[in-house]
């Protein structure tokens, strides 16, 4: 799926050095976002035996695939053309464009459109941020984490990525703002006791396993609070599709927009009831 919020000639294959280990453990297993794994595994043979430092690092970082990246580059064949290796490189960061622009957030504002085609007005009519306490599961570069802290008391941006993280708080040091507190999490195991939030809010989070996802988010959001998932606005072509009947048959209400890119954007959100 291409995404295009890359231009792979902008990026080093370094910046694989900068990815955590769910990240490298997830691409190596999934072999890319790639339709064609005998090849992206060619690609990232390749690659990787004309970087030895990125090989060491992904064996050390994640050991649990340090036997499949033997594998891999064992199997690649020996390049030494700088423009094969070029082209084995590009492929390989186009393959996981997505963690990839995650080593540089200072882009994703320009580069994604889920993030500059949105405007923030589409979250505050989902709820009443007025003094309330918020996190943001899966905050990302933080779109919908600044959002909220405009009217919350206070918002909490849990991120698993840490270049994301250290964005978000790098942001929050220079703008000065007050009420903003960034932590590590995944959407299925978050580190906040149950019944701590008025608002439970993610964009483009929920999905792979819809309902420990759901729990987990219902765990941590007080009674007749909300669950409001808002994603970012995309184009018509709807490269990225959110919307899916699992919410609706799970009691969260529809509110779909046009979004200024044309295309239909598909927000939902439920409140909890215990």
């Amino acid at each position: 799926m291409a995404l295009n919020w890359i231009n792979p000639e902008d990026f080093s294959f370094n910046c694989f050095l900068l990815m955590d280990t769910f990240q490298i453990k997830l691409m190596m297993d999934s072999g890319g976002w790639c339709n064609n794994k005998s090849e992206w595994r060619h690609n990232m043979g390749v690659a990787l035996n004309a970087n030895p430092v990125v090989k060491w690092f992904f064996k050390q970082k994640c050991p649990e695939c340090a036997a499949l990246i033997k594998e891999i580059t064992s199997e690649a064949p020996s390049v030494t053309d700088q423009t094969e290796i070029c082209k084995a490189v590009n492929y390989t960061l186009l393959s996981v464009e997505d963690f990839v622009i995650h080593t540089r957030p200072e882009l994703m504002g320009t580069n994604c459109e889920y993030i500059y085609g949105w405007e923030k007005k589409r979250l505050f009519e989902m709820a009443d941020f007025s003094g309330k306490t918020v996190l943001d599961v899966g905050s990302g570069s933080g779109r919908l984490t600044f959002a909220a802290a405009e009217k919350a008391e206070w918002v909490y941006a849990s991120e698993p990525v840490n270049t994301l993280r250290e964005f978000i708080r790098n942001k929050v040091k220079s703008e000065g703002i007050k009420n903003i507190r960034v932590s590590d999490g995944m959407v299925n195991d978050l580190a906040y006791p149950d019944n701590t939030f008025d608002i439970v809010m993610s964009g483009h989070v929920v999905g792979d396993d819809w309902d420990n996802e759901i729990a987990e988010l219902s765990r941590v959001c007080r009674p007749e609070g909300w669950l409001l998932d808002c994603p970012g606005d995309e184009k018509p072509t709807g490269k990225r599709p959110e919307g899916t009947d699992e919410l609706v048959k799970r009691g969260w209400e529809p509110m779909f927009y046009t979004g200024t890119l044309g295309g239909t954007v598909k927000r939902y959100r439920k409140q909890v009831f215990k």
